[in-house]
């Protein structure tokens, strides 16, 4: 709690204290006892209790009027509580401030929750670098360090920028950024993100990204400017109030002085009027509508999804459609060799060296290209005969290497012309792949790279792009819990691979074989499927998707593997590339939404139920105080809620 919340606070109990006092006098005038002076008595402490209190909001409201700001909560608290005294109502004066005080009290304590839910996470920025620099460790902020410098990062400091590590092991807490409870073991070779504890051992790790680029800044900036970015319903409040607040000040002064001059009665109207200045202070919906958001982007953050504003947030509560890239989105995006198939059916004994023969050979071939498949086929040759491929081929005689676009890659490995591709390749070369062969590969996942020497077909090795653990769960609570109406994957994949993962993931529409350009063609065409009101979401990783992320109405980046341009292209970052949590942000902002709406609703609708029975004469002050104060603690504690979301 703040110290300025604190002094609030004691200031509201002395003045509650005074304020109890007047009564307790008047009370027991009302009993019979006869205490002399009471009416001077009472009215010094209704005078003390509202000077306690009101005295800062009186200042305020000449201030705001100094600069313009004429029709705002403070203006309408004083112009009430004066006019109460004037009138002779002098315990409804000092209430009026008074409880205004309560609310505003209450109202503070609950934005400084919601916003220390919030900036919890600047936390994550690192204090110090560790850098070594002629053989010396240097402790230097982490804005000095450059890229390619090398940092040693010990048991329980927090990375300070991106890099990968070069010596050691550990476990890294990625908790702050991802929500993930579970750490992540790294090794050599693997990346490290700043912002991340390293809990057991010293690393050593080479800077990839300088401080402004690392993964920390971003997310720090992410989120102190998610705040900017109004929801609708939320710009709508602070334009309606603009319009609310003076409509109500007029309606007053013409109940003041109008019925006052048919009937005579100046007093009643006065006080009528003054009541309805109470209840129109508009400072409930205008707090708890904010105060919803705030919290439904905090409850994003914890569960490590970063959610650039209110106003996207507001546009998740109303999607209807999601749109899924594949690659690096449903699946790892990372090719790795699953299998190797060979012609025709060995003995158990020669099998494996058969396996391992026709690896090699493609190894062999495919060092020569960079194609992701080329290195998954060279990663795992080196995996299992646990040498580089370079080593392994000394005493080979490769010779005559040339890649056949699209199709694959030939050589001569000690003097026999070797082939390592695709069955457009073995066809070039006149190589009949076996029946049994074709038909085994029918309905498996991924892409077939065919090894024949001269014109004897040996097998062939089948690599693909693993689906994500959660990529089945992803989609069914799209459909069951977050109610979106009509998932649709698109790919630049083949079509054979697409429809096996669609199928497997539960997803009936899909397209394959798209550049980028048809990818967003399509989007365009699933916008006209939503309604007046619903939102389409595009879900991507690459840098090819970053003109899809623009367009949809929400775009979501998988944050963990995805480039930068599709991060800054995307209105909402999954920090650990989990597809899963996408309908757990929808959830979050309905959530949000509905809670928001109800505020609205429930606030406006009380606040113009008490001015009509108020106009009528049923209710007094008093009515008008409780329940103006009482709207504003409801909506307050029903925006609260959105702080516990999960």
């Amino acid at each position: 709690m703040s110290k300025k919340l604190k002094k609030r606070i004691r200031k509201t109990e002395i003045a509650a204290v005074v304020f109890l006092l007047g009564l307790l006098i008047k009370g027991l005038e009302k009993l019979g006892m006869q205490i002399p002076y009471s009416d001077y008595i009472a009215f010094g402490f209704f005078f003390a209790s509202y000077l306690i209190s009101g005295i800062d909001v009186i200042k305020s409201a000449v201030l705001n009027i100094g600069h313009g700001q004429l029709f705002d909560e403070t203006f309408l608290m004083a112009v009430a509580s004066i006019g109460a005294f004037f009138v002779g109502s002098f315990s409804e004066a000092a209430a009026v401030m008074l409880f205004y005080q309560v609310g505003e009290c209450f109202q503070s304590y609950a934005v400084g929750k919601s916003r220390k839910s919030i900036t919890d996470l600047m936390n994550i920025r690192p204090d110090v670098a560790f850098v070594i620099r002629d053989g010396e460790t240097v402790e230097v902020d982490p804005e000095e360090v450059a890229l390619g410098e090398t940092i040693t990062i010990k048991p329980g400091e927090r990375i300070p920028l991106d890099a990968v590590v070069l010596e050691g092991t550990s476990l890294i807490d990625t908790m702050a950024l991802t929500g993930e409870p579970v750490p992540r073991r790294v090794e050599p070779g693997d990346e490290i993100i700043s912002g991340c504890v390293n809990q057991n051992g010293v690393l050593t790790a080479k800077v990839t990204k300088n401080f402004a680029e690392s993964t920390v800044t971003k997310i720090l900036d992410l989120v102190e400017n998610s705040n900017e970015r109004k929801a609708p319903v939320e710009s709508f409040l602070t334009k309606f109030s603009k319009i609310y607040t003076p409509f109500v000040v007029f309606t007053a002064l013409f109940i003041a002085i109008v019925p006052s001059i048919v009937t005579g009665d100046v007093a009643k109207w006065v006080y009528t009027a003054l009541s309805l200045l109470v209840i129109s202070c508009p400072c409930a919906f205008l707090v708890s509508v904010p105060l919803t958001f705030f919290g439904g982007l905090g409850a994003t953050s914890r569960a490590g999804i970063l959610v650039k504003g209110g106003n996207y947030l507001d546009a998740l509560g109303r999607s209807e459609i999601v749109v899924m890239d594949k690659t690096g989105t449903l699946t790892k995006g990372s090719f790795s060799v699953q299998e190797v198939i060979l012609a025709s059916e060995e003995t158990a004994a020669n099998e494996a060296a058969q396996k391992a023969q026709i690896l090699r050979k493609a190894a062999l071939l495919e060092q020569y290209s960079n194609h992701p498949i080329a290195v998954s086929i060279v990663t795992a040759f080196e995996a299992e005969v646990g040498q580089s491929v370079k080593a392994a081929s000394e005493g080979t005689s490769i010779e005559a290497v040339q890649e056949v676009a699209g199709k694959g890659i030939t050589a001569v490995l000690d003097g026999q012309k070797v082939y390592a591709g695709n069955a457009g390749l073995m066809s070039l070369q006149g190589i009949q792949i076996p029946a049994t062969v074709q038909e085994g590969l029918k309905g498996q996942i991924g892409s077939f790279v065919h090894v024949a020497v001269e014109s004897t077909y040996l097998g062939c090795i089948r690599i693909a792009d693993e689906i994500k653990d959660d990529a089945k769960e992803a989609v069914k609570g799209l459909y069951d819990e977050a109610g979106i109406r009509k998932i649709v994957m698109l790919t630049g994949d083949q079509k054979d691979n697409a429809e096996i993962i669609a199928r497997e993931l539960g997803i009936k529409d899909y397209q394959a074989e798209l550049l980028p350009g048809d990818k967003v063609d399509r989007v365009e065409a699933l916008l006209q499927e939503t309604s007046k009101k619903g939102n389409l979401i595009f879900v991507g990783d690459g840098i090819n998707d970053a003109p899809v992320l623009a367009r949809a109405d929400i775009g979501f980046a998988m944050g963990g593997i995805g480039s930068d341009a599709a991060i800054e292209a995307a209105d909402v970052v999954i920090m650990d590339d989990k597809p899963s949590k996408i309908a757990q942000a929808i959830r979050i902002a309905r959530k949000t939404v509905a809670i928001a709406n109800q505020n609205s609703i429930f606030a406006i609708g009380v606040k113009l139920a008490i001015m009509v029975l108020t106009i009528l004469g049923i209710t007094s002050m008093w009515a008008a105080i409780l329940a103006d104060v009482g709207v504003m603690v409801l909506c307050v504690l029903n925006a609260m809620r959105a702080l516990k979301l999960k």
